[in-house]
């Protein structure tokens, strides 16, 4: 495998899983600049999500694909927002609006605890029978007062309590080393080399 195509328009992920997999010598395209368009994410869970994702861009793009799905998943209410984090507050997307639908939920909730959940798929071809699929979750608390600059979603609302700080004022070195997103990638990695 010498190319394969990310299911997002992300940069900062483009960015990422290059950083990632360019150790094993493969080149990572985003699908847009193929020409691929989004997929539906319909499904109620992040693996579904993340499948249909990579199926999308492997079928279109005739190259093998990698897609991850993630959101925050909060005990209190249930596992929401889960899949729905990235619209928690409706459309069209909004970090501060998701942030404050979620913080007012909470109004009055003791337990504050929650945790990132990511997964990602890696399918040869878009029918691929036995698609590599790894998992990462990092465990926090969401927090009322927003604290730090750094990240995206969620994250100046997830304070991580063994360090005092909450992702946004982590470094994006230090969060890469402990995210869930981190701890997926790094699980993939283990297994493409298993299949070496």
């Amino acid at each position: 495998m010498k190319q394969l195509v990310l299911a997002s328009s992300n940069p900062g992920k483009l960015r990422e899983f290059g950083e990632l997999l360019a150790p094993l010598g493969i080149e990572v395209v985003a699908q847009g600049a193929l020409g691929v368009p989004d997929a539906e994410e319909p499904h109620a869970t992040f693996v579904e999500n993340a499948l249909a994702k990579a199926r999308n861009a492997a079928r279109r793009a005739k190259l093998p694909a990698l897609a991850d799905d993630s959101g925050i998943c909060v005990a209190a209410l249930d596992g929401e927002p889960g899949v729905h984090s990235a619209r928690f507050a409706g459309e069209p997307k909004s970090d501060q609006r998701n942030n404050e639908r979620l913080v007012r939920l909470l109004k009055d909730q003791p337990d504050r605890r929650a945790h990132y959940y990511c997964v990602v798929v890696l399918v040869r071809h878009a029918d691929d029978p036995e698609p590599l699929i790894a998992e990462g979750r990092w465990h926090g608390e969401v927090i009322d007062t927003p604290r730090g600059a750094g990240g995206f979603g969620y994250d100046p609302h997830f304070l991580l309590p063994d360090l005092g700080r909450t992702a946004a004022e982590l470094s994006p070195h230090e969060k890469h080393a402990v995210s869930h997103r981190g701890k997926a990638l790094r699980r993939l990695l283990a297994l493409l080399r298993e299949q070496a």
